[in-house]
């Protein structure tokens, strides 16, 4: 990386760091309640879409009971992705003495210019030490059989300080409430070695997601594989995509098929599958139940994170990603994103050409409400 590229970054590339990755609900919730549980002086959980039910109880009994213990917990929810907590539970939160909670982006109808501008990151950072980062809500839709198919980073290392960091910023209560989470530096195993970068999105101030996956792609001399929940992508996105398969780089997206919580950003993102399939991108599309997953493979670089691929996401949303360039990762990922792909249908361009009209209606007509909004957007 040049220092000219560096400067694109708020954080440095890191060397010194232990990545893991975990898939589904059923895998990665236990290893973090396990987190929270073993907790010896502080927990950050920042969090979008939070959902009472079983796995939000299993969450806040944890927390609780740690908090009981004399560890300091902040957390910081989007107002509106955590408008599924009940009453009960916000009061079971707010009620202990070592429990810091906080809401971004209060929704106020004097406020509402500011609606549309959310936090999207997921984090969940222990003691400083250990912190885990992807696309996952505490909702019992990421649990069971037919949860949504989701991917976590469970990342120890140098990358650990910049995710506090990126919290601390965020975190809208006093400099004496999080005196906690400085007074103890950030722990990393000497063993560690492999290279990542915390990159992320914040409005329109700093777009590094969709800078770093460009210049990637770009680069890419092998594989471009791309998963993500929601694909309605920029024109520069769609010629970078172009142009690596045309210079003969095997580039694959896998998207939700017809499980998926919004049917109108799928038939949005469905009048670019032409273009892309004509210029030789290979188009999957999971069948089994929605995958919520948000990951690049580029070769041995990967990012994973809260990060979608649609307008929207990255005009107004907070959004975080965990980079990561080491060949034994992206290995990993590869295998997982192989083995999604056995449960995919291949979309080619002979099907595709021959779709039933009503299906081409309703891309229109999803296309030009996307079209519309995008225009207002950037004319505020």
């Amino acid at each position: 990386m040049t220092h000219n590229n560096a400067n694109r970054y708020r954080f440095p590339q890191r060397h010194h760091n232990r990545f893991q990755l975990l898939v589904d609900g059923d895998h990665f919730f236990p290893v973090m309640l396990n987190a929270i549980a073993t907790a010896q002086h502080s927990v950050i959980l920042e969090m979008y879409l939070l959902e009472s039910g079983r796995l939000l109880t299993r969450f806040i009994d944890t927390l609780i009971t740690s908090a009981s213990r004399g560890i300091a917990i902040f957390l910081l929810f989007d107002d509106f992705g955590a408008l599924g907590i009940n009453k009960a539970d916000r009061q079971r939160l707010a009620g202990h003495t070592n429990i810091h909670l906080k809401f971004y982006g209060p929704i106020h109808y004097r406020r509402w210019q500011h609606l549309l501008s959310r936090n999207h990151r997921k984090l969940l950072l222990v003691d400083n030490r250990i912190a885990f980062i992807g696309g996952a809500g505490i909702s019992d839709a990421f649990t069971g059989e037919q949860g949504w198919h989701e991917l976590m980073v469970q990342v120890e290392g140098e990358c650990v300080q910049d995710w506090r960091a990126l919290f601390i910023d965020n975190w809208p209560g006093t400099a004496d409430e999080i005196k906690p989470l400085t007074a103890t530096p950030c722990q990393y195993p000497t063993t560690a070695g492999q290279s990542g970068r915390t990159t992320l999105s914040q409005l329109l101030s700093h777009q590094e997601i969709q800078s770093a996956l460009l210049r990637r792609l770009a680069a890419a001399k092998h594989e471009v594989w791309i998963t993500t929940a929601y694909f309605v992508p920029s024109w520069r996105l769609r010629r970078a995509l172009k142009a690596a398969a045309q210079r003969g780089v095997d580039v694959r997206l896998m998207l939700p098929g017809h499980h998926t919580d919004h049917p109108a950003i799928r038939h949005a993102g469905h009048r670019f599958y032409h273009h892309l399939l004509c210029h030789g991108v290979r188009i999957f599309e999971y069948q089994p139940r929605f995958t919520h997953a948000k990951a690049y493979l580029c070769d041995q670089w990967c990012s994973i994170g809260s990060s979608n691929l649609d307008r929207w996401n990255l005009r107004w949303n907070l959004e975080g990603n965990q980079e990561i360039d080491d060949p034994e990762f992206a290995l990993a990922l590869k295998t997982a994103l192989e083995h999604d792909l056995l449960e995919c249908k291949e979309i080619n361009l002979t099907s595709w050409q021959a779709r039933p009209w009503p299906r081409r209606l309703l891309e229109w007509f999803w296309g030009r409400i996307d079209a519309g909004l995008t225009y207002l957007s950037n004319r505020r």
